[in-house]
């Protein structure tokens, strides 16, 4: 089963609002475990999850389904939401605040106490199946007057917050997932709390507790600390050379400048 390591109440909240057919939305920075999260739950109840990557370029037909041409002629072919509608299902739009408003309306329907999705190409109003949830998350730091959630879309979901671990529960997880020992894990959380510290000040993005796991691991391969962190940690969080300097210089810091 896929690893999870709660950091508040969002298991229970999560549960409640399934068993009440009640739609998630789910907030936080990058890398903070928000598709893990949805993907543990999923296991844990036993549904299956179909996970959309929302962008510029999302139609409500990639949602919903379209008319395909086979051998046989035109046939109808479902989308990932109207699969999970159908098979009572989880459907999980990421980063839902980039698709199209007019995509994200053909949401409203399914939002609410119909729980129903219409159908206009072939003229079928789907009754959602039991167990289908709608699921939807966003970075609300990257949002803007022109990307923001309508509040008529907001107010259907139920809605949690996610943050960066604390640093005892961030350390179990970059153990967990990447294998290594108490001491590097606990050096990379360091490592990754004082670099937060300059979000505010030099970065777009904080260090992620993802951009830790992948450190981890390139370590774990063999690969010099200092190396890995720079691959793994730093210039993930920065285009610019000479902020990826001075972000280096928290590496150094922690891991010295040569290594034994």
């Amino acid at each position: 089963m896929t690893f999870y390591q709660p950091a508040g109440n969002e298991v229970e909240l999560f549960t409640a609002a399934a068993d009440n057919g009640l739609p998630v939305l789910i907030k936080g920075p990058t890398g903070c475990g928000k598709t893990r999260f949805v993907r543990y739950m999923a296991e844990k109840l036993g549904r299956p999850v179909y996970t959309v990557a929302c962008h510029d370029d999302l139609t409500a037909s990639d949602l919903v389904g379209r008319h395909l041409i086979g051998p046989d002629g035109t046939y109808w072919q479902d989308g990932p939401l109207t699969r999970a509608v159908r098979e009572g299902g989880i459907c999980y739009l990421d980063e839902v605040v980039e698709a199209r408003k007019d995509t994200t309306v053909v949401l409203h329907p399914l939002a609410d106490d119909r729980r129903e999705l219409p159908i206009e190409r072939t003229g079928e109003l789907l009754k959602a199946a039991p167990g289908f949830m709608l699921v939807v998350s966003y970075n609300p730091g990257y949002q803007s007057l022109l990307k923001g959630m309508k509040p008529s879309t907001r107010q259907r979901f139920v809605s949690m917050s996610f943050d960066y671990p604390t640093p005892d529960v961030e350390q179990t997880i970059v153990q967990q997932e990447s294998g290594c020992d108490t001491g590097l894990a606990k050096q990379l959380v360091g490592l990754a709390t004082s670099l937060r510290k300059l979000k505010d000040h030099d970065l777009e993005e904080a260090a992620s507790t993802r951009l830790l796991i992948h450190t981890a691991y390139l370590i774990a391969s063999g690969m010099p600390h200092i190396e890995a962190c720079r691959a793994g940690m730093i210039e993930p969080l920065s285009d610019d050379a000479v902020t990826v300097n001075a972000l280096m210089e928290v590496v150094y810091a922690v891991f010295g400048q040569s290594e034994e």
